[in-house]
């Protein structure tokens, strides 16, 4: 063969090769319409350089973002039953969960772990909504108990990631039982004299916010966040009447006093080491963990 085709060639046709390009370098602002370049995004923490817009995060992300250098450990939760009521609407409901999982990677919609945040003992639970919409159903009950458990056996404050769609309806009345559990959960934290601080992110409705989202002793909220129990919509047909501009956002219900601050998530960390490092006294010995 010549030199033509042995080596001239080839290099033409690198040249004008079609070069594949990952699809997930670039991200469009959902808000704004900007595209983002993926470094510049993870560098922000989600949050929009151009609008401020705060995209949704996961729960891995909020517990990386959470503990001083990202350091923390993984609490490996209990198991619960798998579709206890052999549930059935559209699909079945353990095909729904095989398949969350297989998307998510995660067994259900929360995650905890602790570690230090600004130097003081913490225990974060975060809720994952890409799982399922977060419904709250005895996994995410279990997941809230073992956090609170574990905050006071550490003598650890006990920070809470919240966004949920509700109530999972596929496990009926064991969903509903996680309302009150939660409640005496945070009331053991509050009763161990430990901190209890709730972040309320986009979205955080229904029954996780007629429970224990809405019983910590400061609320956080992210900007522009949209936070309630009922719908806007459902809300405006029940009493017929036109609701203000924001309502149930993040802004409308600070003005409100429902929310303590809302914090951007850039600077939401540093708030955090503020508060515990007002609330706690530093190096409290801890219990040690069960074997």
């Amino acid at each position: 063969m010549s030199w033509l085709t042995e080596f001239v060639r080839p290099k033409i046709r690198t040249l004008f090769a079609r070069r594949e390009v990952p699809d997930n370098l670039w991200h469009q602002c959902p808000a704004c319409q900007q595209m983002i370049f993926h470094r510049d995004m993870e560098a922000n923490l989600k949050v929009c350089p151009h609008c401020a817009h705060h995209m949704r995060a996961t729960a891995a992300d909020r517990l990386a973002w959470s503990f001083d250098d990202g350091a923390f450990t993984r609490v490996e939760l209990p198991k619960v039953p798998a579709d206890p009521l052999r549930f059935r609407d559209s699909k079945r409901y353990s095909d729904r969960l095989r398949e969350a999982r297989e998307q998510t990677g995660l067994e259900d919609a929360i995650q905890v772990g602790h570690g230090r945040i600004g130097g003081r003992r913490a225990v974060v639970a975060a809720m994952e909504f890409a799982f399922i919409a977060a419904s709250m159903g005895a996994a995410v009950g279990e997941g809230i108990v073992t956090a609170a458990r574990l905050a006071v056996m550490q003598r650890a404050a006990l920070v809470l990631y919240a966004t949920s769609g509700g109530a999972r309806m596929q496990e009926g009345m064991i969903s509903l039982m996680q309302m009150p559990r939660t409640v005496i959960a945070a009331q053991m934290v509050k009763e161990a004299g430990l901190p209890y601080i709730v972040v309320l992110t986009d979205p955080t409705t229904g029954g996780v916010t007629a429970s224990f989202a809405m019983l910590g002793d400061i609320h956080i909220a992210e900007p522009g966040a949209v936070i309630g129990f009922a719908g806007a919509r459902v809300i405006e047909q029940t009493v017929r009447e036109k609701l203000p501009e924001g309502f149930q956002r993040a802004e409308y219900l600070h003005e409100h006093g429902i929310v303590d601050m809302v914090v951007p998530r850039t600077a939401l960390q540093a708030t955090l080491a503020r508060l515990l490092g007002l609330l706690m006294a530093a190096d409290e010995p801890a219990a040690p963990l069960a074997a």
